[in-house]
């Protein structure tokens, strides 16, 4: 038993590693919380910057094409438009009870070149839209809003958005028609 060596000194000489162990372990855990805490900022701001920009953008096209369907500049309205068997254009009109539907690119597209044969002057560009509503989903997103139209009153859309070589681009679209509002 004598052979066993007590350790120098007072027992105290392993309080001081355990203590600079337990601080140091606690502001590493503190330091992680914090970059993700700021990474999570940084990521949510970025998203919401991302996502702000994609909505300009989607809203640029919309209007644009709306300018060029009502000014008959066929080049423009054809370029904000998606060239793929997959794409629909449907209206319903309520005041008169009527409906159109075309389905694939070259349906649509002959379908407002004969449009636009037959009513060759252009008509009142209505209040372009301001406030739509969004959901992103990657390259595609999925949009509504309402529209005034001086000549057909109140119109609610949706459109199907895809994102084609950094462009969005119209990939399908529901328009109703419901008029104006007449006293009761």
């Amino acid at each position: 038993m004598d052979k066993l060596k007590k350790p120098k000194g007072n027992g105290q000489g392993i309080v001081l590693p355990k203590v600079v162990l337990i601080v140091a372990v606690t502001l590493f855990v503190i330091s992680c919380k914090q970059t993700t805490v700021e990474r999570t900022t940084t990521n949510d701001t970025e998203k919401k910057v991302r996502f702000e920009d994609e909505k300009a953008a989607i809203l640029a096209t919309i209007n644009n094409e709306t300018k060029a369907a009502f000014t008959r500049d066929y080049e423009g309205w054809k370029d904000k438009w998606v060239h793929a068997p997959y794409v629909a254009k449907t209206y319903m009109e309520l005041p008169d009870s009527t409906m159109s539907e075309s389905l694939g690119w070259q349906s649509i597209d002959d379908f407002v070149m004969a449009y636009f044969q037959a009513h060759p002057e252009p008509d009142p560009i209505p209040t372009l839209v301001d406030d739509i509503s969004v959901r992103l989903y990657e390259n595609g997103a999925w949009v509504s809003f309402e529209q005034h139209d001086a000549e057909r009153g109140l119109k609610r859309e949706t459109r199907l958005m895809e994102k084609v070589d950094g462009q969005w681009k119209i990939a399908g679209m529901h328009t109703t028609i419901y008029g104006f509002k007449t006293s009761e």
